[in-house]
């Protein structure tokens, strides 16, 4: 019988990889791996209001994303600076300014290699709650704009033209990505989020033919990396958030290899 925080472990991955295969498909299709980054980063401020003000840590990393994500909306509309170069900023300021407030804390000093790259063997059972239950939202408001969202990542002028609500689908799509990454900061943490939301999908790509397709093959490369990244991480002490990415890493390696060897014949 494995150790309880083991199996909460495993149980959080796995329906964390769920959750996260369908949105990374997103985050790939759409090219938004640094919009997902600024959003994660930006979950250490979370992390410090948390501590601060005595709240759930994954209440306190939702309410930073959710606002970030909002702010990053209103920032795509100006045509003063690129927006590449913007998402770069508010990332690695954001992460600054995590660190720094999250040190500042008074009382119970935080552990920030633990919020940077996770701590998954930490796994409550409100964690559990969280990724059941605000995973489950999560996966079925998803669900609900897949089709319009798809047309909106194939040609985005013409998804508006053919009536589709491209902001209200905008904005679904990042509260859903701000929620997801609130509830993987503890398996990952904050550095290493959005790895685990486009590593997945990035893999599956060249191995599906559809897009639900390609989701559900990332979701078993998700579980099959926490899976064994959790092995790895229990047999030779290593630590369990990097440990599955790097697994995650092997996956992908494998995945374009056929493609990389029949280009050099």
């Amino acid at each position: 019988m494995p150790d309880p925080y083991l199996l909460r472990a495993l149980l959080f991955g796995l329906g964390l990889a769920v959750v996260a295969a369908p949105l990374g498909c997103f985050v790939v299709w759409r090219r938004m791996a640094y919009y997902g980054e600024a959003i994660s980063q930006a979950a250490l401020i979370g992390v410090a209001l948390a501590l601060a003000l005595s709240l759930d840590l994954t209440a306190g990393v939702l309410i930073v994303t959710l606002a970030v994500s909002g702010l990053l909306l209103l920032l795509g509309r100006q045509q003063v600076v690129p927006f590449d170069s913007l998402l770069g900023l508010i990332a690695h300021a954001a992460l600054a300014a995590g660190v720094i407030a999250a040190s500042l804390v008074s009382g119970r000093q935080p552990d920030l290699m633990g919020f940077l790259f996770g701590d998954i063997l930490a796994i409550s059972t409100a964690d559990l709650y969280w990724i059941f239950l605000g995973g489950s939202v999560a996966l079925a408001a998803l669900i609900s704009i897949w089709r319009p969202l798809l047309s909106l990542s194939v040609h985005e002028d013409l998804a508006a033209a053919e009536g589709t609500q491209t902001e209200r689908i905008k904005f679904v799509f990042v509260v859903v990505l701000a929620l997801v990454v609130a509830i993987a900061i503890k398996i990952v943490g904050a550095l290493l989020t959005i790895a685990f939301l486009i590593m997945p999908a990035a893999a599956a790509r060249p191995l599906a033919r559809t897009p639900e397709g390609m989701a559900v093959v990332a979701a078993a490369f998700g579980m099959l990396a926490v899976a064994a990244g959790l092995f790895m991480s229990v047999t030779l002490d290593t630590p369990a958030g990097p440990s599955i990415v790097l697994v995650l890493a092997g996956l992908f390696a494998l995945s374009i290899l056929p493609s990389v060897l029949r280009r050099g014949r």
